[in-house]
């Protein structure tokens, strides 16, 4: 290439470049360029505003729903020293949720061997030693503790759910800890009673150590439960692991009455697991 070439070379791409600045520029958003973001929701008050900072710092329910699935064993340990020890696992599209017991002394204790227990999205089931049970008592406890377990391991996350009602309680010294504390209600369907939750988030490190809740379903209203929990870091989620509870009182007193122990433990996010798993 002569020396006249590359004059007339680079003229044109002069030319080019001017022109290119005179032009409206057109920006390619590719989905990993998309920038969304969050709106903070309008709070009913304080109690409200609280419950969304804590659930923020352990992680929001699509924080979990990216995870797409759960599995984790189980353990439930009453006083007197009887256990139910089950592999959990979750789809947290839909909510299903399928559990094998290898130990079940306080759940359906009188079928022997390993049961099995699903919610496939559609309806609840129950196998033992591989073959189905239509009993209709023990297909009620099913549909108890599906639900209730799934919600037990999402409770955080689902605390901003709609028809959810927020109040804030004040402030509480409990062992030298301060407390700001929320009480959580649910819209009443047809008047029943709804379940009543007292959290006591720790004003220095923004968790809930412990809360008080009620079973409407099993009448225990007046009563309440203190439950109280530690913590394990599990991808980028706080998952209340350690649980203990007791019956209590809504000034979350320490009563003399033993300790019901919950552990979850070897969790897994993210399995592959199928809509199939959970089918019958």
């Amino acid at each position: 290439m002569n020396f006249k070439q590359i004059v007339f070379l680079v003229m044109g791409l002069i030319l080019i470049s001017c022109n290119d600045k005179n032009q409206p520029k057109t920006e390619i958003v590719t989905p990993e360029s998309k920038i969304v973001k969050e709106t903070t929701p309008t709070f009913q008050n304080k109690g409200h505003e609280l419950i969304y900072n804590f659930v923020k710092k352990v992680g929001d329910y699509n924080t979990l729903r990216n995870k797409k699935d759960v599995v984790y064993t189980y353990t439930y340990t009453t006083p007197d020293g009887k256990s139910d020890i089950s592999t959990e696992k979750y789809i947290f599209n839909n909510e299903l949720s399928y559990g094998e017991y290898r130990q079940h002394q306080r759940t359906l204790p009188d079928l022997e061997g390993i049961i099995e227990q699903a919610y496939d999205g559609n309806e609840y089931w129950l196998k033992n030693n591989g073959k189905l049970v239509k009993d209709s008592l023990a297909l009620k406890r099913v549909i108890f503790s599906r639900p209730t377990n799934f919600y037990w391991f999402a409770m955080f996350q689902k605390l901003l759910d709609p028809g959810l009602k927020y109040e804030y309680l004040g402030k509480k010294n409990l062992e030298s800890k301060n407390y700001d504390v929320v009480k959580i209600s649910f819209e009443s369907q047809n008047e029943k009673p709804t379940d009543i939750y007292q959290l006591y988030i720790n004003k220095e490190s923004g968790l809930v150590d412990q809360f008080l809740f009620t079973v409407a379903d099993f009448g225990v209203i007046e009563t309440p439960f203190l439950m109280q929990m530690e913590y394990e870091k599990v991808d980028d989620i706080l998952i209340p692991n350690k649980r203990k509870y007791k019956k209590s009182t809504w000034d979350a007193t320490i009563t003399e009455s033993p300790w019901i122990d919950v552990t979850w433990t070897n969790i897994n996010f993210n399995n592959g697991l199928k809509k199939e798993d959970f089918t019958k």
